[in-house]
Order: C-alpha cells, then structure tokens, then sequence
C-alpha cells in the first residue's frame, strides 16, 4: 500500500477544500494517486470538493490589441508577484504594447515573443529593465492572436485580471459586446461539445456513475443518469448551451440568441489571470514571529 503522507493530504486539502481526515480517507482509497482521490471526494462531497479550482492566485493583467476594423487582435496574460505592481502604470503599458507586438509581428511561441523587438530592444530586455526598476519578477504566460472571420469584440474585466476576445460572424457591436460579457461571467470551457475533452467527459460519466450508486440506483439506471449528467454538464460549459446572462426569460440560449439575429460565433478567447497557477500564501503572524525569535538568538 502507497505511503499517505501529510504532504499529500495538505496538496489534496488545497485542492478541494476538504476535510483534512476526508483528503486522507480518498487518499488511502486511491492508493495515493491524487487524481483518482480528488474523484472520490467529488463523489462524497460533490461540487464542494472542486470549489479551489476557481481560485485566481497569481497577480498581473490581460492587455488586449485590437484593429480598427476588428479583422485582428491580441492578447496577452503578464504576471507578476503583487497586485501593488499590476496596478503599476509602466507594467500596464508593457503588457498593451506587447499585445499589439503579438498582433505584427505574429510570434510562434513566448520564447519568440520575448527575442522580438520593442522598439530599439527585445522584449526580454525590456521586461528585465522593468524588473530591475520596480524590484519584482514578472513574466508573460501566454498569447493569443486572432485573424477574425467576422469581426472581434474584446471585453476587459475587474481591474483587466478578465480579458475576453470574441469573433462574431454577422450581428452588430452592441451583440458581441454582450457576448463577451457573457463569457466573462459564465466563463464557458468551449464553444459547444466538441471542443470539450473526451477525459473530462469521462470523468463527469464516472462520477454520475459512482453518485448514483452510492444513492442506491439501479444498476440497469447508472448508464442513463451519467448521460444526462453529461448533458447537462456541457450546457454548463459549452458557451451556445449556457443560459444567455440578460436573458429576459430566463430561459434563452446564447445558441438560440445567435439564431434570433442571424449571427453565429467563430471562435472566443477568455484569459483569467492567474488561472491554473497556485502561488504560496504566507502565514504573517508566523513570519512575524520568526523574524522575533531569529533577532533574539
């Protein structure tokens, strides 16, 4: 049997905001495998046990190009330690102009971003420069550039930690405006079903599968119920399945909004800063108190 050491329930405890006996219980369950236990706690303790996935913990800012006929634009995810420096005006400027150098000069990867030139220095110059000057790391994540088959819209939220660039085939502004709105909030994984992974669905399946067992469903049942919870779950997460936030109804689609006005959408863009990092908190207090005990010695 797999050793289940404190270090792993803390890890699993972070990730699920569990009960720490409960991280340990799907741990020895899954045989130490961190993946397989946070499913059991899922099962046990259904969306509670995903609740830290939503965390932003990592700080920074989305710059955001667009042209002026909306046919290309760009973004890009700058990070760096504090929101103190996010807030900084030079680290705003290096992530617009950054964004816009994404849109001309079209670079392969962050490795080819960072050896462009911006201005009369590389990018990596300039963010090392910034780095000296404000006395904090700071580095570009990633990149996204957009050659529009209608017309992109961006939308920028919450201090610019929510970026949003969205591709609309036919419609008008004040729609595509909505819709990046919309994908702020609801924050889809995909624009419909296909472009959600086989993994994820598989999980969501063995999951449905598991609930309804342990609530004493029939056997015969558990294959139906996990496809209606698959269902159900890419409604949730598929951007023409959601719910359209100012729909009037309640009721309407964005899938069903698009078809009203003729429009469709061609691609999206969400950037949430931070997403998927998991950067260390300090205990204050202990600090503090380290520091006193270390003076004294």
């Amino acid at each position: 049997m797999a050793e289940i050491t404190a270090g792993m329930v803390k890890e699993l405890r972070e990730k699920t905001d569990a009960p720490m006996m409960e991280c340990k219980k799907a741990l020895t369950e899954a045989a130490g495998d961190m993946d397989k236990a946070e499913e059991i706690l899922r099962v046990k303790l259904g969306n509670k046990a995903s609740k830290a996935a939503s965390r932003v913990t990592a700080e920074g800012i989305v710059g955001i190009y667009l042209s002026q006929d909306g046919k290309q634009a760009a973004m890009v995810e700058l990070n760096c330690e504090t929101d103190f420096v996010a807030k900084n005006d030079d680290f705003i400027n290096l992530a617009q102009s950054v964004a816009e150098l994404v849109a001309t000069a079209k670079p392969a990867d962050v490795a080819a971003l960072s050896a462009a030139s911006l201005g009369d220095k590389t990018v990596e110059e300039v963010r090392a420069a910034l780095v000296g000057k404000v006395g904090e790391n700071m580095s570009i994540r990633r990149f996204e550039f957009v050659e529009a088959k209608g017309r992109v819209s961006s939308y920028v939220h919450a201090g610019s930690k929510i970026g949003v660039l969205v591709d609309l085939v036919g419609g008008d502004e004040a729609l595509a405006k909505d819709l990046a709105m919309h994908i702020a909030a609801s924050k889809p994984k995909s624009l419909d079903a296909s472009g959600v992974s086989s993994d994820l669905l598989d999980t969501e399946r063995r999951i449905a599968i598991e609930k309804a067992r342990e609530a004493g469903k029939p056997e015969a049942m558990l294959e139906k119920i996990a496809e209606g919870t698959v269902q159900k779950f890419l409604k949730d997460v598929t951007l023409l399945g959601q719910v359209f936030v100012k729909a009037e109804d309640g009721k309407q689609t964005v899938e069903a909004l698009l078809k009203s006005r003729g429009a469709s959408v061609a691609g999206f863009t969400l950037y949430v800063v931070g997403e998927g990092i998991e950067k260390k908190v300090a205990d204050f207090a202990a600090e503090v108190a380290a520091q006193a005990a270390a003076a004294q010695k």
